[in-house]
């Protein structure tokens, strides 16, 4: 077996590695941080109840099957442990003599497995040719690797997100044998259509305009001006340090990581975000609070088109965080320059790591006791509330749980009544209402001047 060596050091830069078959270092950290996937906070702690996610297993362990569920996953299951263990390595060895690579990995916890899995796919994604490999996971139980198979091949299925991700049009995730073992094939198709040649070579073409410097210093200014300088985050004093003001709820100040990858692969941003959270897994509070994950070439620009390849990544990996409970440990929040909530599915609805919907700004304002500000903001006044997250570029605000529990407290959910007669569960009522009043007080002119600056602040030779 080629095995997939678990202990790659974290950069600044979390960037897939070059796609040399047979070769891959896999970005996973294990250092026991699996029991220690215990929450922290960020430049923002917008905590509102999200939609509900796909079915999950338990918090980056497992409990949930998932998987096939064919005649033959059920003779499968029939079969007495020497039998499966004898085809189980009857099937590996056929698979050697297809000269198909076999690529044992030593992940024990789910968000490994993730990284292990996410940057073999980004390698297998950024080049054309078709290719297969086998990876085998003996620490990981099989309801985790059933519950990850499932779920790719239900996004395969769905037209709103897969047309946003044509990139893993091309990819395939199946258990070997309907679960026989603890290993999952990767197979692409080779890329060889005008169509899909033409998407990547322009998806692509935006990376090596990017510099992680330049990036980095715009997003800072970011945050510098709007969480810092607007107190958008009341917990975030400078762009170096995060969750200040919380010692007495037991919380440590500690640095905000800046983390970076130029790739445009939808594979190769999930396999980044992972890493990074195997990153935050690994170290305390008070060496790492928060992660700020910049993703360029994501979406770069502010068309239509751009925000909706932004939607649909971001939303991907939120699925993904969700599929395994993460989100008890881990808050996201999602950036893009044009961001727009309207954009956002389900628009009428919480979206996990994005802004309560539009329609629950008025009725935030009634209810934090902003009588004034519901009737005399006008609809495109509380449109400007999309500015607290439109940054230079795509990024996500990876948050510790624990931290954002502090913050807010325990009992933040609330009944909010919406102006059509519904009653939907919201948090953060007072901090979406006062930045909600203070950006409509900036004015649409002078956020996106600061914002045009930043952009410009990002891109070469600028």
């Amino acid at each position: 077996l080629y095995t997939l060596h678990s202990t790659l050091s974290l950069s600044r830069s979390v960037t897939a590695p070059n796609p040399v078959m047979l070769s891959f270092v896999i970005a996973a950290i294990l250092s026991g941080a699996a029991s220690a996937f215990q929450p922290q906070l960020a430049p923002w702690h917008h905590a509102h109840v999200h939609a509900q996610p796909p079915p999950r297993v338990s918090p980056l362990q497992s409990s949930q099957s998932g998987g096939e569920d064919s005649d033959s996953t059920d003779v499968v299951a029939e079969l007495d442990d020497d039998r499966r263990a004898n085809l189980f390595q009857s099937m590996l060895r056929d698979l050697q003599i297809e000269n198909v690579p076999l690529l044992g990995c030593d992940a024990r916890e789910v968000h490994t497995m993730n990284a292990a899995l996410w940057t073999t796919m980004s390698e297998l994604s950024e080049t054309d040719e078709a290719q297969k490999v086998c990876m085998i996971m003996e620490e990981i139980p099989m309801d985790a690797l059933k519950a990850f198979a499932a779920d790719y091949s239900n996004l395969l299925s769905q037209p709103r997100l897969i047309d946003e991700l044509p990139e893993l049009r091309r990819i395939g995730v199946s258990l070997l044998g309907k679960g026989v073992g603890p290993a999952l094939v990767i197979e692409t198709i080779e890329r060889s259509a005008a169509e899909d040649l033409a998407e990547k070579k322009a998806r692509t073409a935006v990376e090596d305009t990017l510099d992680e410097y330049r990036c980095t210093a715009a997003l800072k200014s970011f945050v510098d001006r709007l969480v810092v300088g607007l107190e958008a985050c009341p917990y975030t004093k400078s762009p170096e340090l995060s969750a200040t003001g919380l010692e007495a709820r037991g919380v440590t100040p500690g640095p905000v990581a800046y983390r970076y990858s130029k790739s445009s692969d939808a594979c190769a941003a999930v396999a980044s975000f992972w890493t990074s959270v195997c990153e935050l897994l690994s170290v305390p509070e008070s060496d790492i609070s928060t992660t700020l994950l910049s993703l360029p070439a994501i979406g770069p620009g502010n068309s239509p088109e751009a925000h909706a390849r932004f939607a649909a990544v971001v939303e991907l990996i939120s699925r993904n965080l969700c599929l395994f409970r993460g989100d008890g440990v881990f808050g996201l929040v999602h950036f893009h320059p044009a961001y727009d909530r309207d954009q956002i599915h389900p628009a009428d609805k919480p979206a996990f790591g994005h802004l309560p919907p539009m329609s629950f700004l008025r009725p935030m304002l009634r209810l934090n006791g902003n009588v004034e500000a519901v009737e005399s903001l006008t609809d495109d006044e509380l449109f400007l509330s999309n500015y607290q997250r439109r940054s230079p570029h795509t990024m996500i605000n990876i948050l510790r749980v624990s931290q954002l529990n502090a913050a807010v407290g325990a009992k933040s959910i609330v009944n909010l009544e919406l102006d059509d007669g519904r009653m939907e569960k919201a948090s953060g009522i007072t901090l979406y209402s006062r930045n909600a009043i203070r950006l409509a007080g900036q004015g649409k002119v002078k956020l996106q001047a600061a914002l045009d600056k930043e952009i410009d602040m990002s891109l070469k030779g600028a």
